[in-house]
């Protein structure tokens, strides 16, 4: 891809960019930018063409830039780019945004100018679900485009649209609190649920669990909210969970930010699933009874 400007540093005259253009070496995608050669574009193609096409400074961004980045699936049509906020840039099949601020997110992947991954996931927050946004920001960790510690600190002081929304998603993903911390803040929230003192970090099922109550029985494991884990621990999780579950111990798992923050939902959750324990169990023990009450097969002959 290549814009006429360019061309025209290249020195090529007005005559012989039309030659070009008459025998094919130059078609025209947008006026003023053209591809070399060859008939069709690749993805990356039309992305550089929109840029070129939308004058100095502008940058690939939002969902085409998380499509350069791979932390999003290709958006297709129209392609987002960001210019300075002085410059007209209407180009049928662009979608221009007029920014204030981009040369200290401008950077260059395959060639293409393109929004840093903060500055794109920043504009992907005003475009996506919490799930969406989510997925994207854990893409981005894991091609080690973005970590979450530093993306959290390089939020500090942003004010674009969706920086406080990404800032907020963060903060839920990564609050974690000590063990002593998590204790202090989630017994009195099973003592609102109506439960007893729960045992703490004891062997159920012959695996260490965070909190357990032997009589309804029930589990409850809490995380500190990292998007990703290992595939060893994911395995690990794995193995634990389906202990549990050919125990017949029922497990909730919450996060660190739902016990700090959702406390109402968290007790409701525990509550309900107490009762449902108990309607389970009062059924069980109705049902042996009334086996026990039948007479046997030889009694009745």
């Amino acid at each position: 891809m290549i814009a006429y400007r360019q061309l025209v540093e290249l020195g090529l005259t007005p005559e012989a960019i039309r030659h070009r253009l008459r025998t094919g070496r130059l078609r025209q995608v947008w006026r003023g930018v053209y591809a070399v050669g060859r008939p069709s574009l690749t993805d990356e193609g039309w992305w550089m063409g929109a840029v070129l096409a939308s004058g100095e400074g502008a940058l690939l961004s939002h969902s085409s830039a998380a499509a350069l980045w791979r932390i999003r699936p290709v958006a297709g049509w129209p392609i987002h780019v960001s210019v300075p906020r002085s410059r007209d840039a209407k180009r049928d099949r662009i979608f221009v945004h007029r920014r204030t601020r981009l040369g200290e997110d401008a950077q260059t992947k395959a060639g293409i100018p393109v929004t840093s991954p903060v500055l794109t996931l920043i504009d992907l927050a005003t475009m996506l679900s919490d799930k969406s946004l989510a997925a994207a920001v854990n893409e981005a960790d894991k091609l080690d485009l973005v970590h979450l510690a530093d993306l959290r600190t390089a939020l500090d002081g942003r004010r674009e649209p969706g920086s406080g929304r990404l800032r907020k998603l963060i903060d839920g993903a990564t609050f974690v609190l000590t063990d002593t911390e998590l204790e202090r803040l989630f017994v009195p929230i099973s003592r609102r649920a109506g439960l007893s003192q729960p045992l703490t970090q004891v062997f159920v099922n012959g695996h260490r669990v965070d909190f357990y109550w032997p009589e309804i029985p029930l589990i409850v494991e809490t995380d500190g909210g990292r998007f990703h884990r290992t595939a060893l621990q994911q395995t690990q999780d794995r193995i634990r969970d389906q202990a549990h579950a050919v125990a017949d111990t029922p497990m909730l798992r919450f996060t660190h930010a739902q016990i700090k923050h959702e406390p109402g939902y968290v007790a409701d959750t525990l509550a309900r699933t107490a009762t449902a324990r108990g309607r389970a169990a009062a059924r069980g023990r109705g049902a042996r009874r009334r086996r026990r009450s039948r007479p046997g097969r030889a009694e009745s002959a």
